[in-house]
């Protein structure tokens, strides 16, 4: 159960259990919020929020393409996340949940005259897709459903009514015994998993798709930059359904699931049926920039 002692609302701290919003919260029945995933890890010097900067921008550049009008800026809402974990004195990880969304007092489609509120949550948060996710890798079933078409969405904001999509894939994968999901684009391609972003490793080269049906993701970008310092060599191009087969190695990406290596797809074992040797390389690089282990990367990581 995802407790704390404290959540940001409107400029404010307020006790957990008094941030409760009205039955006709206009968000809750038309889906037009926004929102971001951010984690700060326990390092040696304290708790530290992982690229702080680049989620609340992304924040903010969400709203912007949904039509809210956000009340505080990029500063004001990296200050709040930082005076909310400082509220809170986690011991452990921690994840943080900034949501831009309408509240009550407004009804019907049209939004704008919709009060714009702002609210901020942060919990105690272990690994997304389990712990031993992260050594073993996880089961993952290709959805029947296509990821949301850029003809009918804006995917590249972190929208809360683009998840609806996500919720019923990863339903779907689990209920048939698979532990997440794994979505095509219109077109046939490779999108994203439901919450992640999604890499495939062939002959030694990282292949990861471009964005154009998928959220630009943070977790993505680390990664690029990782290989880039390691020398392996990573291409951005589409693939297709039984070049996933085919796969060397596969793992998905993303601040929550972090680096997650992917051991099954389909019922077909991708490589050895474990975490291949790239997968584990950019992770353990991955681990020790978010912890602080990694000097040339200090900069992303704003400590509490």
């Amino acid at each position: 159960m995802i407790q704390a002692e404290k959540i940001w609302l409107d400029g404010k701290l307020v006790d957990f259990k008094d941030a409760t919003l009205h039955f006709l919260t206009h968000s809750l029945h038309y889906g037009n919020a926004v929102f971001e995933g951010t984690r700060a890890y326990k390092t040696q010097n304290g708790l530290a929020i992982f690229r702080l900067e680049e989620h609340t921008k992304r924040l903010l550049e969400s709203a912007k393409i949904t039509l809210l009008n956000c009340p505080f800026s990029q500063k004001e809402l990296e200050n709040a996340q930082i005076e909310l974990l400082k509220a809170n004195a986690f011991k452990e990880n921690t994840y943080i949940r900034p949501l831009i969304f309408l509240g009550d007092g407004v009804m019907g489609l049209y939004h704008m005259k919709a009060p714009v509120r702002v609210g901020i949550a942060a919990w105690e948060w272990g690994a997304y897709l389990g712990e031993e996710g992260l050594e073993k890798g996880i089961k993952v079933k290709i959805s029947s459903f296509a990821r949301n078409s850029v003809k009918s969405c804006m995917g590249k904001a972190k929208a809360s009514a683009n998840y609806l999509n996500s919720q019923i894939a990863k339903f779907e994968a689990i209920e048939a015994g698979y532990e997440e999901a794994l979505m095509l684009d219109e077109e046939g391609f490779v999108a994203e998993g439901t919450g992640e972003c999604f890499f495939i490793v062939k002959n030694g080269v990282i292949i990861t798709p471009p964005n154009d049906f998928s959220l630009k993701s943070i977790t993505q970008d680390t990664v690029l930059k990782i290989a880039h310092d390691l020398g392996i060599s990573v291409l951005r191009q589409r693939i297709s359904r039984d070049e996933v087969y085919t796969a060397d190695e596969a793992f998905f990406t993303g601040t929550a699931a972090e680096i997650t290596p992917i051991n099954n797809i389909d019922a077909r074992i991708i490589g050895n049926g474990s975490r291949g040797i790239i997968t584990k390389a950019l992770q353990d690089a991955y681990f020790d920039i978010v912890y602080g282990r990694n000097q040339k990367y200090a900069s992303m990581l704003t400590y509490i």
